[in-house]
């Protein structure tokens, strides 16, 4: 494998960046790993383990290096599975392997729905589909909750509230609308600075943890999907929102390694258990 290669790719309402890891003597396909709002940065230790094939990382639209333009529509899964559309086109390389984690999941469910010709095997980690859940009106209300804390009250509250609706064990409940937003608990700021640009909340939040897949589509697509949640993260909504995702689909949620953030090696300042989680994803794409 080479030293990364970054270029760009214009698309509607957005300049993508990418970065292609070659490996011209392999015979396998490209391998994609996608996160949302997460960017190519999150898999440096991950694409490590796989320098045996080529490997394509990105920035989704809006994030780190990726930036939008003056007409760009809002972000939603669907836009962000055309950005991917593209992004795979752009390679000329045929069908893809993608590995996809958290809202980069649900934007590659959108993608395959509607382009399943470009991906061999997904790997869902952890989707955090909310509307999937038996709990999907608290789910949702919290979601809500939470895009109107950050759009009253700033950064801050808002994420104090992500956080604890992703630390959660179990259905979420329903007082969660009601209960207090502390940012200091979390070291968070507690000013409010007046921007309302933060990618996760300002962008991403309330249409991917609000998506509802194609799930038709989905189980009748060519390309073989695996849904796969973390040891370390049961009861959390993304897990929770895996097993219903492969439910859905007539199979099971594979168990990974870790937790949600298990094929981090120290990016962003998270580690997970990055070594067992690339074994088992190599596991996985082997069988395709």
């Amino acid at each position: 494998m080479t030293e990364p290669k970054t270029d760009t790719l214009d698309v509607p309402g957005a300049i993508l960046t990418y970065d292609v890891r070659s490996n011209d003597s392999s015979t396998e396909p490209v391998l994609l790993m996608i996160a949302s709002p997460m960017g190519a940065a999150g898999f440096g230790t991950l694409s490590g383990y796989f320098t045996d094939r080529t490997v394509v990382t990105y920035d989704p639209r809006g994030a780190e290096r990726s930036t939008l333009t003056d007409a760009a529509p809002q972000s939603t899964p669907d836009v962000h599975g055309d950005d991917l559309h593209r992004l795979i086109a752009s390679l000329d390389a045929g069908p893809v392997d993608l590995f996809a984690s958290s809202g980069g999941a649900v934007n590659a469910l959108a993608l395959v729905a509607r382009h399943p010709e470009q991906v061999r095997t997904l790997v869902a980690h952890e989707p955090p589909l909310a509307q999937l859940l038996p709990d999907r009106d608290e789910a949702l209300a919290a979601i809500q909750d939470i895009d109107e804390t950050y759009q009253r009250d700033g950064f801050g509250p808002g994420m104090a509230k992500f956080i604890a609706i992703v630390m959660n064990k179990g259905p979420v409940p329903a007082d969660f609308t009601d209960l207090p937003a502390d940012p200091a608990m979390f070291g968070l700021p507690t000013e409010d600075d007046g921007s309302r640009d933060d990618v996760l909340l300002g962008q991403n939040l309330v249409t991917n943890l609000q998506y509802q897949p194609d799930i038709d589509a989905l189980r009748d697509a060519s390309t073989r999907m695996v849904v796969v949640a973390g040891a370390e993260s049961e009861g959390e909504l993304s897990h929770r929102g895996a097993e219903a995702l492969a439910e859905r689909l007539g199979t099971k949620a594979v168990t990974f390694p870790s937790d949600h953030g298990g094929f981090l090696g120290g990016e962003y300042g998270q580690t997970g258990d990055p070594e067992a989680f690339a074994a088992a994803l190599r596991k996985v794409l082997e069988q395709s």
